[in-house]
Order: C-alpha cells, then sequence, then structure tokens
C-alpha cells in the first residue's frame, strides 16, 4: 500500500528529466554568475572595457534568463506528477528547450558582438520564446484540479 501511495506520487518520466536539467542548468548559470563577477572584480578589459558594453548586457541576460528558466524547470518537476499524459511530454521538452535557446543566444550574442551589435545568435531567442510560451501554456492546461 505505501509502495503504491509513494509511486503515485513520484514525478513523471518528463518532471524527472525536468528536474535534473533543471539542477544541472541551475549550477551551470550560477557558475557564469560567478564568472561575471570575477570580470567585475578584476575589471577584466574583455567584460569591463566601456566598448564591451553590448557584451556585458548579453551575458548578463544570460546568466538572468538561464537561473529562472533553470527554476522553472525545477518547479515543473517537481509538480508533473498533477498533470494530465496529454501533451505533458512536448511541454516538458519545450521547457527544456527553450532553458538552452534563449540563454544560449544570449550569451552567444555577447560572445561574438561587433561593436554595440549583438551577434547572430539571438535569433535562438525567439524560437526559445516560442517554446517557454508553448510549454507553460501546455503545464496550465494540462494541470489536474
Amino acid at each position: 500500500m505505501n509502495r503504491e501511495l509513494s509511486a503515485s506520487k513520484s514525478p513523471s518520466v518528463p518532471g524527472k528529466r525536468n528536474l535534473r536539467a533543471g539542477w544541472w542548468t541551475l549550477l551551470v548559470f550560477v557558475c557564469l554568475g560567478i564568472l561575471l563577477e570575477i570580470g567585475l572584480g578584476f575589471r577584466g578589459h574583455f567584460y569591463m572595457d566601456v566598448s564591451q558594453q553590448t557584451r556585458r548586457l548579453m551575458w548578463r541576460l544570460a546568466h538572468a534568463h538561464g537561473t529562472l528558466l533553470a527554476l522553472l524547470n525545477i518547479m515543473y518537476g517537481l509538480i508533473a506528477v498533477q498533470f494530465s499524459n496529454g501533451g505533458q511530454q512536448f511541454g516538458s521538452r519545450a521547457l527544456l528547450a527553450a532553458s538552452w535557446l534563449i540563454p544560449s543566444g544570449f550569451f552567444l550574442a555577447g560572445l561574438f558582438a561587433y561593436q554595440s551589435t549583438p551577434g547572430l545568435a539571438t535569433l535562438l531567442i525567439p524560437p526559445g520564446a516560442v517554446l517557454l510560451a508553448m510549454g507553460i501554456l501546455l503545464a496550465a492546461r494540462n494541470r489536474t484540479a
């Protein structure tokens, strides 16, 4: 009886995937934040020079979005047991893809920034945003009472 009860409350496979990816993604973007703070502290030319303002902005956006999307995946993984089966797989994968597309777009745009123009990697951000919206929509729609 206890085994059945605990099995019914354990996160589903997509939920487990989101939990695992969320924690690892959180680690990656917290480490990125630490590196950004080191760049600030040591006044690194590659990061702090006035001509690198676009790079600084893009990397801060990558850090912020990556961290928040990691937390979103952790929350999704924790509450995935409350979702109905319809759309759960796609919703899970959409959130996972968005969690890498959006921050990667910002980070790579900063890495390949030219003067005040971010790199072409910003093209990764809109598809990531669409996948994020779809994942949230499916999570909201599939939630059971």
